[in-house]
């Protein structure tokens, strides 16, 4: 409950016998105190669609995690012995994403004589092992770590930050997706003009027991339109997520993906896309299905979806080589306006 050491300090919930002791708050100054603290639940891709999609056996995840580290915080002083009861004016949990794993953060707030550290980290641990019970059925390896205070303020030590040489769950190299709330620090790249990546979900494509079609159709495409198509990777449908997370980091402004759109248990191009967007565009969905539904009635079983992630253009087309060049004509008269509109220039719809 009290503030973090510093090189010289001593241990204060020891005596001088070496004894642990209730550290005696009565002479200390009453004031508004608060602290943050953070962590992180490392899990699969495809859990963290789930995840955001709400899609586990279990429902409510991310409620059902917020109210347990809520009520974590409140039970603190009965966790822990030495902590002191105290009132908290509030506790608040957030969670952020990155492609492989769910960003948790805890600020807890009072007004009296002792700070609220660990209450904070207490609520950020109570929601992680709230969030591992929740996923623990699809993924029991998923990992609990780097549950740590980011940053304390009140009382006579005043206003404490983690020192930014000291790595944190928000500034590892891995989470290129974590939330700025959890950390300052530089922003995201943003994504590079008039370039384009296509990823084609093929499982016979990626085994090459099957020619793709699809992704130099689309590829072709794209170089007319005037983009440089830095990639096209062809993977399993079992790793659309993956890959669909790596090549969001390279910041491309634009990444068609093709297969993996229909009702096959195996297809799970929409659920990865969904994992990654910010924002979602339903029109432009919509409209694919439409011209699809022209040639035939079977387009009305695609479950594409379009939207943007960072600043990036993501959509699903069909696996098709039909249904792609549908989706490719429709996306003629759309797509150079939709990335200017992204990128913050351009009349608004």
């Amino acid at each position: 409950m009290n503030a973090p050491s510093t090189p010289g300090d001593a241990l204060t919930h020891l005596d001088s016998d070496g004894r642990a002791r209730m550290v005696d708050v009565g002479a200390k100054a009453v004031t508004k105190r608060s602290a943050t603290a953070t962590g992180r639940l490392v899990t699969r891709p495809d859990v963290i669609m789930l995840v955001r999609a709400d899609d586990l056996p279990k429902a409510d995840v991310l409620a059902t995690a917020r109210i347990a580290g809520i009520s974590g915080a409140k039970k603190t002083s009965e966790l822990i012995p030495l902590c002191h009861q105290i009132p908290l004016s509030s506790v608040k949990v957030d969670f952020d994403f990155t492609a492989d794993s769910i960003l948790i953060s805890a600020t807890a707030k009072t007004t009296g004589q002792t700070g609220v550290e660990m209450e904070a980290l207490t609520a950020v641990t109570i929601a992680a092992l709230t969030l591992h019970d929740m996923v623990k059925a699809v993924d029991p390896a998923s990992t609990i770590t780097d549950v740590q205070l980011r940053d304390k303020s009140g009382g006579k030590h005043g206003h404490w930050v983690r020192p930014a040489a000291i790595p944190t769950a928000a500034t590892s190299p891995t989470d290129a997706a974590a939330s700025p709330a959890l950390s300052k620090r530089p922003r995201r790249s943003r994504p590079r003009a008039h370039t384009a990546a296509v990823v084609v979900a093929s499982t016979a494509g990626a085994a090459g027991t099957r020619e793709d079609t699809t992704g130099p159709l689309i590829a072709d495409w794209l170089v007319a339109a005037g983009y440089a198509v830095e990639q096209v990777t062809v993977v399993s449908d079992a790793d659309v997520a993956t890959e669909l997370a790596r090549v969001l980091k390279t910041a491309p402004a634009v990444i068609l993906t093709t297969g993996g759109t229909g009702m096959s248990p195996t297809d799970r191009t929409p659920e990865a896309t969904l994992g990654l967007i910010d924002r979602q565009l339903p029109g432009v969905a919509e409209a694919m299905r439409a011209r699809g539904l022209a040639s035939t009635p079977t387009a009305a079983l695609s479950r594409a979806i379009a939207g943007t992630a960072r600043g990036t253009v993501i959509v699903n087309l069909p696996g098709s080589p039909g249904g792609v060049r549908d989706g490719l004509e429709v996306l003629g008269g759309l797509l150079g306006h939709l990335v200017e509109q992204v990128a913050g220039g351009g009349p608004h719809a």
